[in-house]
């Protein structure tokens, strides 16, 4: 028999005092929902609501909530002494430990207490929503309601739906989702669901970047902060939520995976965490935070520009694009290469080595210039191990005339912004293509639940379908790696000049 939800939810019941139950049990009471809190200790209900008074009271004075409607929100939020309590609600979450074997014997309880209209959801971030229905009389009422930390601030919420969860239930959960403020989004059940999916790419490829030594840690933050925008590097995100975290979450979903090479973690962040240089929480990880930080290493002495011989090509596959041309003084341009004293190429994909062997020039003159997530903020210049100092600051020069900052990186195809940008859209076409959630549903998950500067979707239709995959087919062909095969979500809708959230016709 399957179970028709309720119609409408008026009353939710939470389980599980924590910060997390107790951060769904403030957003549904100020979404005027009537609350019922369980937990196994009545002390730490006490300190819930001690919790949620003080936060709401920060609200109010900072003026994003009137004293009434913090009363008003406190006042529905009632402590349940027993499972029974929950008897009438239209809702019920869990947010407890997160075991396997904990989450199934409460739900067992629970379908013995609640109505038979009553949805039952797992605020669970990393275990099978399938698995915990699975030992419930009536598994097409169970749904994941996953919400992030702190759920007040963080306005998004996943909607996991194992293959026997009803639609009715996920829409009705939608909905709610909306009434206490949040987006929803929707996705089926596995691993990581969308947003720890979506965010493996980001911390994986920084960390390949630094293990292939193409600069160090502290280089490869600041330019993914200065010329693609995150709102913090990988390294500094690793060492935020601690490589005792993070490590056993990447290992995790690469196992879920199968050992799918996309989704390999990096041996050294294991050797790190080994070693105990797990992140702030230590003292040292990535940075050392018991000593002042350390600024990036000051350019050379500028060399003087009126002497330098600059050539750049128009055409070709490494030419000048249009939009650097401001970033660069063209006083010294010179008619041919062989005049140079420094070649200036910016290939989108290939590294700087295969570059200058291709168009047949002098490798010491040769510097690469990142066409992709080159501004006014900063750009990435690459070089090769024919390279010359003289070459490397003489372009530094160049750019600091124009008061525009260079990070400069050793031999990599897709520079640093590119490939990291590349791999994340790759990534979440891949998702779309295995119907984890739609574009939209990820664009906004990545957005509101990792902070990222825009929808992956939207980011890989502003940088060109084609060239993100040109990006990943030159890691592909270059390391032989099968992290870096194209999706065919992706090749197909470059190869068609569609957009990335163009959906699949069902025939």
């Amino acid at each position: 028999m399957v179970v028709n939800p309720v119609q409408s939810v008026g009353a939710v019941g939470v389980v599980g005092a924590g910060a997390m139950g107790r951060g769904i049990a403030q957003v549904c009471a100020v979404g005027g929902l009537a609350v019922k809190l369980y937990d196994s200790s009545a002390e730490a209900v006490g300190r819930a609501l001690q919790a949620v008074r003080d936060d709401l009271m920060v609200a109010v004075t900072r003026s994003k909530m009137s004293q009434a409607d913090a009363d008003q929100a406190l006042a529905r939020i009632k402590m349940a002494s027993a499972l029974s309590d929950l008897q009438g609600c239209d809702l019920v979450v869990e947010a407890i430990i997160e075991q396997l074997e904990a989450k199934q014997k409460l739900f067992r309880s629970l379908e013995l207490v609640v109505t038979p209209q009553c949805i039952l959801a797992t605020n669970t971030s990393s275990l099978s929503v399938t698995a915990i229905a699975s030992v419930c009389t009536h598994p097409e009422r169970v749904v994941g309601w996953h919400f992030f930390n702190p759920v007040p601030r963080m306005k998004v919420v996943e909607i996991i739906q194992a293959p026997r969860t009803s639609d009715d239930v996920v829409q009705q959960v939608v909905s709610l989702s909306q009434k206490v403020g949040h987006r929803g989004v929707v996705t089926s059940d596995s691993p990581g669901f969308v947003v720890n999916h979506a965010g493996r790419a980001f911390v994986t490829e920084g960390l390949k970047l630094l293990a292939e030594r193409s600069a160090s840690h502290q280089e490869l933050d600041a330019i993914l902060k200065a010329c693609a925008g995150f709102r913090m590097g990988p390294f500094e995100l690793l060492d935020l939520t601690g490589l005792d975290v993070s490590v056993p979450v990447m290992e995790s979903i690469h196992a879920q995976y199968f050992g799918d090479d996309r989704y390999r973690p990096v041996a050294l962040a294991r050797t790190r965490m080994t070693a105990g240089l797990l992140g702030r929480k230590t003292g040292q990880g990535f940075y050392d935070y018991n000593s002042p930080p350390k600024a990036l290493a000051v350019a050379p002495a500028l060399v003087q520009l009126e002497t330098v011989k600059v050539w750049w090509p128009i055409e070709g596959p490494a030419a000048m694009p249009d939009a650097m041309l401001p970033n660069l003084p063209v006083e010294g341009l010179c008619q041919s290469p062989e005049e140079a004293d420094v070649i200036l190429l910016f290939p989108i994909a290939r590294d700087l080595s295969s570059t200058v062997v291709s168009l047949g020039l002098d490798a010491s003159k040769a510097v690469a210039v990142d066409p992709t997530f080159g501004s006014a903020s900063g750009v990435t210049l690459m070089v090769s191990p024919a390279t010359t100092r003289h070459a490397l600051n003489a372009t530094q020069a160049l750019f600091a005339s124009k008061s525009v900052k260079t990070f400069v990186i050793a031999d990599s195809p897709g520079y640093v912004a590119p490939r990291v940008v590349a791999c994340i859209v790759n990534l979440v076409c891949e998702m779309a293509q295995q119907g984890v959630a739609t574009p939209a549903d990820i664009d906004a998950a990545v957005r509101l639940g990792l902070g990222y500067p825009c929808g992956p979707f939207e980011w890989g239709d502003r940088i060109g379908a084609n060239r993100v995959l040109h990006i990943m087919q030159e890691l592909f062909a270059t390391f032989g790696d099968q992290r870096y095969r194209p999706a065919p979500w992706l090749v197909r809708r470059a190869e068609l000049g569609l957009s990335l959230s163009a959906p699949d016709r069902q025939i």
